[in-house]
């Protein structure tokens, strides 16, 4: 097997942790393949002062295999979340933890995400100004968005570069891209990446449904609530959880025997250069994201064989990443399979394109693709293959481009392959 493509180090997929709404990676392979929403009543936070009252929350959370309890005390949500599915990755690669201590300066760690542990900071700065107590010292550090990184790389004693991309809902994509450019480089042999979020809180709920973001008329139907490029769709659902993958330089893989479940053959980002939140309706940075990752990748888009949507199920986005396709792929985009993760597990922010870049690594790995459930009504303005409500057996499924798109103009795109 040639460890070089193009003359590039090939940067290869072996291990994969998930902490979701649909559990980690087995379960929430299984319950997307058959359709089955992890969106629920919210049980973690209250809501009797947020109009939105579902999400798809990580219920029965227990980091006590991995974590001491009075360790995970002080840490936050989200840390909790990303340390939790590390070991999950580096288990599943077939490394232990000593594995990644033996090789600790070529080992890195690149982790993104939206908030951090962001409930750290507020909640404290809540009780001081109603007590004047002394606030918890530690709070605010572990509020910060580096911490899910430090912690991955403290425990596991990875000691290579590390790094916190925070580009919004793009940022977990953008992470699992830039990691893959430190092993082509040299820089690493291994490194743990993907993204993390944990921003379920009454005040997120009750901020994005002033905004008129959230999916608001499904609190006694929520499976229903999001719906990827339907025509009745009406805005996201929250959601939270973390994805982290092991990549590794092919020859490293080889080596050591590893299972490997795809390559990683581009990435790019992007800028909108539009506005804050709302997105740019001409798709530009999108497109130029989208074309850009196949660039890199040497992959035409035609050869295309599924697509992983950002697929929000906001008007705007679904039919914004529909014309960015279009316009990238051509006439082509009309064949090639489209679904949205998020018709099951809402949308995780930092941690989505994490979570997405493992299905779209399952998918290769089996050659299957999940539905967007609830695709009832077509849209004309949506009108690409979304592969509704069942999902699909593929043959020769070669290469999958995966999206993201997030606030502040954020575009970010992947390109994996079959290896």
């Amino acid at each position: 097997m040639d460890l070089l493509r193009r003359g590039r180090t090939r940067v290869v997929i072996t291990g994969m942790g998930v902490v979701s709404a649909l559990g980690s990676v087995k379960s929430l392979w299984e319950s997307l393949l058959a359709g089955r929403s992890g969106i629920q009543p919210i049980t973690t936070v209250p809501t009797e002062h947020t109009p939105v009252k579902i999400a798809a929350e990580v219920r029965d959370f227990d980091v006590s295999g991995y974590i001491d309890h009075k360790e995970a005390r002080r840490m936050g949500r989200a840390s909790q979340f990303a340390v939790s599915a590390a070991y999950q990755a580096i288990e599943d690669a077939g490394l232990s933890p000593q594995d990644i201590e033996d090789k600790s300066e070529r080992v890195g760690v690149v982790v993104g995400t939206t908030l951090g542990s962001h409930e750290m900071s507020t909640n404290s700065t809540f009780d001081f100004r109603t007590t004047w107590r002394k606030p918890n010292p530690l709070a605010l550090i572990n509020s910060l968005p580096n911490m899910p990184s430090h912690y991955i790389s403290r425990f596991l004693r990875a000691l290579g570069p590390l790094n916190t991309p925070s580009t919004a809902c793009a940022a977990g994509t953008q992470s699992v891209g830039e990691a893959s450019t430190l092993i082509r480089e040299g820089r690493a042999d291994v490194v743990l990446t993907g993204g993390v979020e944990a921003i379920l809180q009454d005040y997120t709920i009750a901020g994005f449904s002033a905004m008129t973001a959230l999916a608001s008329e499904y609190n006694d139907d929520p499976t229903r609530a999001s719906r990827p490029f339907d025509k009745n769709r009406s805005g996201f659902v929250m959601g939270e959880g973390a994805g982290i993958l092991v990549i590794e330089s092919l020859a490293h893989a080889i080596k050591r025997g590893a299972r490997i479940y795809a390559e990683i053959l581009g990435h790019a980002s992007s800028s909108d250069g539009y506005h804050i939140a709302a997105l740019d309706p001409t798709a530009s940075g999108a497109t130029r994201s989208i074309k850009w990752a196949l660039d890199n990748a040497a992959v035409n888009g035609e050869d295309v064989g599924y697509i992983n949507a950002h697929g929000t199920s906001t008007p705007q986005n679904d039919a914004m990443e529909t014309t960015a396709i279009k316009r990238v792929i051509g006439e082509a985009a009309y064949n090639i399979p489209v679904s949205s993760t998020k018709s099951m597990i809402g949308h995780a922010f930092g941690a989505a394109g994490a979570i997405e870049a493992v299905v779209s690594a399952l998918s290769l790995f089996y050659q299957r693709i999940h539905p967007t459930i609830n695709y009832e009504t077509p849209d004309p303005e949506c009108d690409l293959d979304y592969v509704p409500n069942e999902a699909r057996d593929v043959q020769d499924l070669r290469y999958v481009l995966s999206n993201s798109f997030g606030l502040g103009g954020q575009n970010a795109s992947l390109v994996l392959g079959r290896v």
